[in-house]
């Protein structure tokens, strides 16, 4: 393996995907950030979901959001749940790793909420079947994902699908496009 081809190869790849994203994907992303503007303005709060890297994004922005992205600020309302390790083993171990964030959702979401699901694939289980609850309960659904959606075609609006078939590569677009968000949050929603 040469390192210098790898390095460049992968920066490469990467600044492609961030040139095709910028491309197509800003009526996407505005939509996004107007439904999160409009759910904070309304007193609501944004529910972040993951698993894996994408758990890891989730928990990431969420904290961006209460804490602070740029500027000393008043919290906004979000959360994750992928951090509360009680919750995610008893439920994974009472009702399947499946239903999880499903029955989190149920117990702190309320109508008018917004949800973001971040799944590399928009194929695991797990997110779905949280997305799915959101439609019931009356919270909007939201989705960054990659490759062709998968099964969030359709469930998910806004639906950000990053142009690649690289789980890396879309995981490395998600948190861009989170930090925007935040950053867009930030200024609008906390004056």
């Amino acid at each position: 393996m040469n390192l210098k081809s790898f390095f460049d190869k992968e920066i490469i790849e990467h600044e492609l995907v961030m040139r095709t994203t910028r491309e197509t994907l800003a009526e996407q992303f505005e939509a996004l950030c107007v439904v999160a503007e409009n759910t904070l303005k309304n007193g609501k709060k944004i529910i972040f979901v993951g698993n894996g890297g994408s758990a890891a994004d989730a928990q990431h922005l969420a904290a961006e959001l209460v804490v602070r992205y740029k500027r000393d600020r008043k919290p906004l309302s979000a959360v994750a749940l992928t951090t509360d390790t009680s919750a995610l083993t008893a439920g994974s171990n009472d009702f399947g790793f499946e239903r999880v964030f499903e029955i989190q959702l149920k117990a702190l979401g309320n109508k008018g909420d917004l949800l973001i699901a971040m799944t590399t694939s928009g194929r695991s289980p797990n997110v779905l079947n949280a997305v799915k609850a959101a439609q019931e309960m009356g919270i909007t659904a939201a989705a960054l994902s990659g490759k062709n959606g998968g099964e969030l075609v359709g469930l998910a609006k806004p639906l950000i699908l990053v142009p690649s078939d690289t789980t890396a590569r879309i995981q490395e677009a998600h948190i861009v496009l989170g930090h925007m968000m935040c950053d867009v949050l930030e200024q609008r929603c906390a004056k």
